[in-house]
């Protein structure tokens, strides 16, 4: 199905350019494209695993549709993954990242793909007048939806950044005369600090974690582009998006459900999702929170209006003498201080049995900042029993390729430091 779906974009768009790589100079129209595809894949392989950000990566995924075989992206850092093929009518599989626990794949069919793929292309406006500048992970859930299948699928050509670095990105401004830029809030705010974001950008997107509203914000006042912020999960694809044309007044809002994707709440407040989109089955062992075109997240939220606000995540909640605090509300308002340029908060055991956990408040900030000048700060937005006890100033908080620095990670370095501390002592 996908490869018919290839083969009729290439009858309308034959003639037209469908993939450049800036890096080489080289570009592909969609005939020369497709007869990439021709080229047999060595030793019939029942799966193949494209890696990497380049053309090779695009005619690997034609190539396994041509020859029936099952993708699964797989990002540079991981050179091998032990899984087999799922079931047909399944067809790919996507690996989730490993922020919130031991990565998972998720097994999907073609419709699935092409239905996330549509909901995307139609919701966002994307435009074969509009290329798509390829900086961020193709691999990436996000990525491959969002860059791949809106070329393979669409006809919406694609051009490959050799980085995601601000000088890299000024050298493409002469790539097209209106580009549109997907990329990850770490991003956005390096582009921003550099004043690398390109005048001849027509759609910024903003993906793969929360957008501070401070940064859209500023984005829009020097630049004129507003960063479109685009929620979605590896299981289900996109499912929400802030379509409007100023920045948003709620930093919690993650804009309307997707063109066919409907999204409710439990009684647990998690977010549930519905749409043809949604994964088979996570792959080799299913779980009843993912199928039958319904997935569960881990998301707590509030759907106001329509609007999806997100308001943490089930299991991150610190307790505090018997009351339960998101991280995202205390990370949310000291995002807000002007020296703040990221930030974690997490829980751990606070060693007194009537307070249950200490909040701390992982931070990279302007040197100048102290911890009593940020505490002052959140005092005036937050009850004083939420604001954190223990402050960590780090250089960076090392945000993975998917933008998405892991509070996981953090608590358990925090927790490590700790522990020879007192071994010391």
């Amino acid at each position: 199905m996908l490869y018919e779906r290839w083969l009729k974009v290439v009858q309308d768009r034959r003639n037209e350019v469908a993939l450049r790589d800036l890096a080489s100079g080289r570009c592909w129209t969609f005939a020369q494209l497709n007869r990439e595809a021709e080229t047999p894949l060595p030793g019939n392989p029942a799966l193949v695993f494209p890696q990497g950000h380049s053309p090779e990566f695009i005619f690997a995924v034609l190539r396994a549709w041509r020859w029936n075989a099952v993708v699964c992206p797989l990002e540079s850092h991981n050179q091998s993954l032990t899984v087999f093929p799922p079931l047909a009518p399944c067809c790919h599989l996507k690996t989730t990242p490993a922020t919130t626990g031991v990565p998972r794949t998720v097994a999907f069919t073609a419709e699935q793909l092409a239905a996330d793929a549509g909901n995307i292309v139609t919701t966002m406006g994307l435009s074969p007048d509009w290329p798509n500048l390829g900086v961020i992970s193709l691999a990436y859930s996000y990525g491959f939806s969002n860059l791949v299948l809106p070329l393979l699928l669409h006809g919406i050509p694609l051009f490959l950044a050799p980085s995601p670095l601000p000088v890299v990105l000024r050298g493409a401004a002469h790539a097209h005369w209106d580009l549109t830029l997907a990329g990850v809030p770490a991003l956005w705010r390096a582009w921003h600090k550099a004043g690398a974001i390109l005048s001849n950008v027509r759609l910024a997107i903003s993906a793969g974690a929360p957008l501070p509203l401070k940064l859209e914000l500023d984005v829009f006042e020097k630049h004129g582009v507003k960063i479109h912020n685009f929620y979605g999960s590896t299981e289900c694809g996109g499912i929400a998006y802030d379509g409007t044309a100023t920045p948003r007044s709620d930093e919690a809002s993650v804009g309307l459900p997707l063109n066919n994707v409907k999204v409710a709440v439990n009684r647990d407040r998690a977010l549930l999702v519905r749409s043809r989109a949604v994964g088979e089955t996570y792959w080799p062992e299913p779980e009843d929170t993912l199928g039958r075109g319904h997935f569960q997240t881990c998301d707590l939220a509030e759907i106001k209006d329509g609007e999806v606000h997100l308001r943490g995540r089930t299991g991150d909640h610190i307790n505090v003498a018997g009351r339960k605090v998101s991280p995202s509300i205390i990370e949310q308002a000291l995002r807000e201080h002007e020296a703040v340029a990221e930030c974690l908060v997490f829980g751990v055991p606070s060693g007194d049995a009537d307070r249950i956990d200490l909040i701390v408040a992982c931070v990279t900030a302007d040197p100048s900042s102290t911890t009593e000048e940020l505490k002052q700060f959140l005092l005036q937005k937050l009850p004083s029993w939420q604001v954190p006890r223990e402050w960590w100033f780090v250089k960076s908080l090392e945000a993975n390729v998917h933008g998405k620095g892991s509070r996981a990670h953090w608590q358990r370095h925090f927790l490590e430091i700790r522990a020879k501390r007192g071994a010391a002592a």
